[in-house]
């Protein structure tokens, strides 16, 4: 009797332990998270040796090295696992760009929703071992997280080139790809210097415009599009656009009084709908009194690669060879 009564008592004692561990787990997990620039720490202790903690904007996770079911809702970080071998399980099937057309394929990709409305189900179904976003799914972070380890990684408009090669680093680490990736930003780099160097010779100014379905918005040097002035050195037709999102609004008359001496147009309507194309926009009178139409020098760059695909290795390559071209005529 004196024994049975020893182990209920100790079972008690367990349980009692185990209550507040759990407590303690959770009020840890509830705890408000800062925000830092990513980071990736190597976990080095025995017990979580082949581990890896990435500290991103949204939060931290640790996870094993290596992961074999990965989903990814970013395509610019698609390109970049494509280029290297990484194989991905599930993605958002919706507006995939041509040069990844492969992953538009039900019977070997899973479909998971789209890049704002990811299928929570469907994923769950899935277990992946680690989740990819970026800025379009962001607000999804905190739901997916409840499933697996979610990483959120994006572009800095300011510093797109450091952005990408810091994005790459981290999955080639995670994924045992490090060879690879390196190989990949030198070639970008090189492709960098070469332009940046043609651009400095040229010593000419540049306005990007996106055309949506006959309205159209300016960017700056300090927007999604910020690589042609940041990293290639295209001196800005107008230094005061202001920073947004979706861009500053404008007019033709606006085009005009800035009259840039190149005009890169993207046409989003070509990848989300519409009925007015990007070169119909710019096909008026105001228009063709700028010294960019004069010369040559309106320019209509990949929408795909551009609205949709920045970030990645093969896009990377796209957006850098169209501006080489343009700096051609």
């Amino acid at each position: 009797m004196k024994n049975k009564k020893n182990i209920i008592v100790s079972a008690l004692l367990l349980s009692a332990v185990m209550v507040l561990s759990a407590c303690g787990s959770s009020a840890k997990a509830d705890e408000p998270k800062e925000t830092p620039e990513t980071t990736v720490e190597s976990v080095n202790s025995p017990e979580e040796a082949g581990e890896m903690t990435i500290t991103h904007e949204l939060g931290e996770v640790t996870l094993p090295k290596n992961p074999e079911k990965v989903i990814v809702f970013d395509y610019g970080l698609l390109d970049i696992m494509d280029n290297v071998g990484i194989e991905v399980m599930g993605l958002p099937m919706g507006n995939i760009p041509s040069f990844l057309e492969k992953y538009n394929d039900e019977s070997k990709y899973a479909n998971v929703g789209t890049l704002k409305e990811p299928d929570f189900e469907k994923i769950f179904e899935l277990s992946p071992d680690v989740i990819f976003i970026s800025g379009r799914t962001a607000a999804a972070y905190e739901e997916l997280s409840k499933i697996a380890p979610t990483v959120y990684l994006t572009v800095d408009s300011e510093d797109y080139m450091s952005s990408v090669e810091d994005n790459a680093t981290l999955i080639g680490e995670l994924f045992g790809k490090e060879s690879e990736v390196e190989e990949n930003i030198s070639s970008l780099k090189a492709k960098v210097e070469d332009i940046a160097g043609k651009v400095a010779e040229k010593d000419e100014n540049a306005l990007v415009v996106l055309a949506n379905d006959g309205s159209l918005s300016a960017y700056g040097k300090v927007s999604r599009f910020g690589i042609i002035h940041n990293t290639l050195g295209f001196k800005e037709a107008d230094e005061n656009i202001e920073e947004a999102t979706h861009g500053m609004s404008i007019t033709y008359e606006y085009i005009l009084e800035k009259n840039p001496e190149n005009l890169y147009v993207i046409d989003r309507a070509a990848v989300v709908g519409g009925e007015t194309d990007a070169s119909a926009a710019m096909d008026n009178d105001i228009v063709k009194e700028t010294e960019a139409f004069k010369n040559g020098k309106i320019h209509y760059l990949n929408p795909e690669v551009w609205y949709i695909t920045s970030g990645g290795f093969s896009g990377t390559g796209v957006m850098l060879d169209e501006i080489l071209e343009s700096l051609e005529k």
